[in-house]
């Protein structure tokens, strides 16, 4: 069954212009354009830039010795402590060294009586025929072959008997083998100097030793003996660490290893000292690959005059290249980068397109665009963050 629906004109009248006043209303709203925003812009420039290689790695102290004694003995000092800052023969403990003293003492002892056996109690060097045993025998010697030579004239004139002869040259042999023996006997005490000598020299090194010292300047990691602990010879006492300067071993992929040579300059950052960059050179190249990650071993320098460095501190390192290579590089507050992905906005007319970028190195505050912008577009470099695709912009002075 249809209905029919009756519509007074009064009611159809006020229906139609109700509906005609909101179509003008909404039209007038859409076309009241929001003002443009003040931006201010620069050209992307291009120009050769020097490259470089970023990679990652880990500070360590450029030398860590574990100090052992070299003697033994009970220790009675502990001058430092864990942290404490040492030069290069500063002492690390001591060890008793009454024992040593003594050595040392009956080893100079020895030396000296020697020394006097063979006459170089003034000082001079030693001459096998300066030693008294000796010049005496040399004198008998000396004495007994002038008889002998006396002897020989007279037998051969007939004026000296044949016993008297003989006797007198058995006599200039025995001088002769009593020289010989008193100068081997010198020759034997002298190398029995030289022994004793050493001795002294072995003592004199133990009682130095009692001082147990710092390898070189650096801190000291741990102290590892305490004052009455006995130490045999070869105990660890101590660990030192030279943290000025501090080695940086880095990782380089095998695809950039041709662009990493020592002597190459590099800087650093670490996430203690934010905003800072340290500045190092490349000292050590490895010759091979690691077979398990296929990437070198690099080694660099950084000087650590602050202390600011840590060994064991992550840093991100930045290897420079010789080469230089052209590159399109604008202000980096030109760049906007959200959730990974960076764009520019490049001003046309009176209107900011949006670019996607991809970005590469910065230099100078200033970042590389790899790909996304040509040399001479001007880019927005101020209110980047309330532009969109298509707005309006107006270029300030």
């Amino acid at each position: 069954m249809r209905g029919t629906i009756y519509v007074t004109l009064p009611f159809l009248l006020a229906t139609t212009v109700g509906c005609g006043t909101g179509v003008k209303g909404e039209s007038t709203d859409s076309g009241t354009a929001p003002p443009p925003i003040g931006v201010s812009s620069t050209a992307a420039v291009e120009r050769p830039i020097r490259r470089f290689l970023e990679v990652t790695g880990t500070l360590a102290a450029q030398e860590e010795a574990e100090v052992a004694a070299e003697v033994q003995g009970r220790v009675i000092a502990t001058p430092v402590e864990r942290g404490t800052r040492v030069a290069e023969g500063d002492a690390l403990i001591r060890i008793a060294a009454a024992e040593m003293e003594a050595q040392a003492a009956e080893a100079e002892a020895n030396a000296a009586q020697i020394v006097g056996r063979l006459g170089l109690a003034d000082g001079s060097e030693f001459t096998v025929d300066r030693v008294p045993e000796v010049a005496n025998g040399r004198a008998n010697l000396d004495l007994a072959q002038a008889d002998f030579e006396r002897a020989q004239m007279l037998y051969d004139r007939k004026l000296l008997s044949k016993a008297e002869f003989d006797q007198r040259s058995a006599q200039a042999e025995v001088a002769r083998r009593q020289y010989d023996i008193a100068r081997n006997g010198a020759l034997q005490q002298y190398q029995a100097l030289l022994a004793a000598r050493a001795r002294v020299n072995l003592a004199k090194k133990a009682l130095a030793d009692t001082v147990v010292r710092s390898p070189f300047a650096g801190v000291v990691g741990q102290r590892l003996v305490s004052i009455g602990d006995y130490v045999a010879r070869g105990t660890k006492v101590a660990s030192v660490m030279r943290t000025n300067p501090l080695r940086v071993n880095l990782t380089v992929p095998e695809q950039s290893c041709a662009v990493v040579a020592v002597g190459r300059p590099v800087s650093l950052e670490v996430d203690a000292a934010p905003g800072q960059r340290f500045e190092g050179q490349v000292r050590y190249v490895s010759p091979a690959l690691q077979t398990d990650s296929r990437t070198l071993v690099v080694e660099a320098l950084v000087p650590n005059n602050t202390g600011v460095l840590k060994p064991g501190s992550f840093a991100t390192a930045r290897i420079e290249q010789t080469t230089e290579r052209p590159a399109v590089l604008v202000p980096s507050t030109a760049v906007r980068t959200v959730s990974g992905t960076s764009r520019v906005y490049v001003l046309s007319g009176e209107r900011a397109e949006e670019r996607m970028v991809t970005i590469g190195q910065t230099v100078d505050n200033l970042d590389e665009i790899s790909t996304g912008l040509k040399p001479g577009e001007n880019v927005a470099t101020s209110n980047v963050e309330q532009l969109a695709d298509g707005v309006r912009v107006t270029t300030r002075k």
